[in-house]
């Protein structure tokens, strides 16, 4: 009876721990995701804020 209760304790908090492991990996995926086009977009903005500063100092 007492390894019956373990299996069917195991079998109950399987789904759970895996359907909660899923979703930390799809938010890890999400913000590192998020965190890198940031980066990019500050690169981009800071290129493009160089350029327009060259543009306006030739004048």
């Amino acid at each position: 009876m007492i390894e019956n209760f373990w299996a069917n304790a195991a079998y109950s908090l399987a789904p759970t721990i895996l359907v909660g492991l899923i979703f930390w990996f799809v938010m890890w995926a999400i913000i590192r995701a998020d965190r890198n086009e940031r980066k990019s977009y500050a690169k981009i903005e800071a290129e493009e804020r160089a350029k327009l500063a060259a543009l306006q100092s030739d004048d």
